[in-house]
């Protein structure tokens, strides 16, 4: 039988490269689907994880805990966090409530309208450290530092979507926005942050410039701490006690989430969906190799009908078809893993992403191109048994 397959495989080269290229490209894809899936899986973890696990925000809760406390926040309260030891940036932050008649404008009150609808752009009082927090990528100029805490300066940091709005295209000219009657001078424009996205459509001032224009905040301030990795949980047990040791309760440390839940229900969502795209893929492929067996069969009828005149039973018949099929389907199982395993390695080189494939998929992958093209000459063998001898010679 073994020989038979053999000399049958070989006799017509063309055909059996055919009929093995739809395992090829079933087990390939295959392979590469679900290596790529670990793969993408593999990367969204470590984004979960530097995202999440390096940033931690504290609330003033004091308005709950004491009805004569206006804002807990201490003035040093960015220093006292810093010196925790994890602890890359921290600053204070809040929205300021500006009252009526006092809207962020280009051009000073009373003069020309600074453009279609600015006047709903918020104002945020945050500290320097808040800044730094939130890891700005500025296009133009530069964010405001301790000095402009320590003495009170009147200058402003706008993202770029506000910038727009008011008709600010450069710094040369050194540009100032209005609030109410009270002039800021545009310092720098940020295009993008990692934190706080809401900055990118405000305007940002000293947080010592806003208790003096327009009073502490009632309640609503907050810090951002960005951490190094792995420190966020411990400096949000410590936090509350750095800014108040007397009452840590005035302050409510958030710390980042735990992801593992996230990630382990986005991880098998991609899993899920991506074998059932390799499954039918390799469905696809069982197909292909079904009609290309086939019809081999059928142009092989006096063949098949002259082994049997010479003696050959149903079952020899049967089996030859059988191991032929079952050849083709391993070496393209053995062909289609080398290639998803070579893809999913060269799209890992590409994106500069750890390449991942579980070593069962790369050892199964040619086992499951066998059982494919057992699967697949299943029909062509049992048509090529059934062949009467006397019927195909007449052919």
């Amino acid at each position: 039988m073994l020989s038979e397959c053999l000399a049958g495989v070989l006799q017509r080269p063309g055909r059996s490269a055919l009929t093995a290229v739809g395992t090829v490209l079933g087990v390939g894809t295959f392979v590469a689907v679900l290596g790529l899936t670990a793969t993408a899986s593999s990367q969204i973890d470590e984004r979960f994880n530097t995202l999440t696990a390096t940033e931690v925000t504290v609330e003033d809760v004091s308005a709950q805990a004491s009805e004569f406390v206006d804002q807990a926040f201490p003035p040093d309260a960015d220093e006292r966090v810093s010196r925790l030891n994890g602890v890359r940036h921290a600053g204070v932050y809040w929205t300021v409530r500006l009252g009526a008649g006092q809207a962020v404008r280009s051009t000073p009150v009373g003069g020309p309208a600074a453009g279609p609808g600015p006047g709903d752009l918020p104002v945020v009082a945050a500290s320097s450290g808040a800044l730094e927090a939130a890891a700005p990528t500025l296009s133009q100029g530069r964010v405001h530092d301790a000095w402009h805490d320590a003495t009170k300066q009147r200058v402003a940091v706008i993202g770029s979507g506000t910038a727009s709005r008011l008709g600010i295209t450069t710094l040369e000219t050194r540009p100032a926005v209005f609030i109410g009657d009270h002039g800021f001078t545009v310092i720098g424009i940020v295009e993008d942050v990692e934190r706080k996205a809401d900055l990118l459509l405000s305007v940002v001032v000293p947080r010592s410039t806003a208790q003096e224009l327009w009073g502490v905040p009632k309640g609503d301030a907050r810090m951002l701490v960005s951490t190094r990795l792995g420190a966020a949980a411990q400096i949000a047990a410590e936090a509350p006690t750095a800014l108040s040791p007397s009452h840590p309760e005035y302050f409510k440390a958030v710390p980042p989430p735990d992801p593992r839940t996230l990630r382990a229900n986005v991880t098998a969502d991609l899993d899920v969906l991506f074998l059932l795209l390799a499954s039918l893929c390799l469905f696809i492929g069982t197909i292909g190799i079904a009609n290309t067996t086939l019809v081999a069969v059928m142009e092989r009828t006096g063949e098949i009908g002259l082994r049997r005149a010479l003696g050959a039973r149903t079952r020899h018949v049967t089996a030859q078809f059988l191991a032929e099929s079952a050849a083709l389907g391993s070496l393209g199982g053995l062909i289609g893993t080398a290639l998803g395993t070579i893809t999913v390695v060269a799209v890992a080189l590409v994106r500069d992403w750890t390449p991942v494939l579980h070593p069962g998929i790369v050892a199964a992958a040619p086992a499951l191109g066998l059982v494919t093209g057992l699967l697949a000459g299943v029909y062509p063998a049992w048509r090529a048994g059934r062949v009467q001898p006397a019927e195909a010679l007449r052919r």
